[in-house]
């Protein structure tokens, strides 16, 4: 990746954090935090991956609000950033801390499998 893609990825996402901390910043949706933005070559896509604290359930719901106001976030972004083209927006769920937790959980189930007793 460029230098370029790199900085316009790390202001969109500082910018679009501070929008769905303003705008979009309900019980109702959970809390949505930016935690990765990739951007194309061309500068055309960005691909925000968000982490959405709460069930399943909430994720999905607030995802599809996220889809739906695609078009106004996207207003937002391209008059907060000055570029020529403003990227179109995708949104995915950012599944790592999912990934961690249960990675955690399966070492902790195999540190209580180990006895401390135990003589190998």
């Amino acid at each position: 990746m460029s230098i370029r893609v790199e900085r316009v990825a790390s202001v969109i996402k500082h910018e679009l954090g501070a929008i769905l901390s303003r705008q979009y910043n309900s019980p109702e949706y959970g809390f949505i935090t930016v935690t990765e933005v990739h951007m194309t070559a061309d500068l055309k896509l960005a691909k925000i991956y968000v982490s959405i604290l709460g069930k399943n359930e909430l994720r999905d719901k607030t995802l599809k609000m996220l889809e739906s106001k695609k078009k106004h976030i996207r207003s937002l972004v391209g008059s907060n950033i000055r570029l020529k083209y403003t990227p179109d927006i995708q949104f995915y769920i950012d599944e790592t801390l999912d990934r961690v937790d249960n990675i955690n959980k399966i070492i902790k189930k195999i540190h209580e499998n180990d006895s401390p007793d135990r003589v190998e």
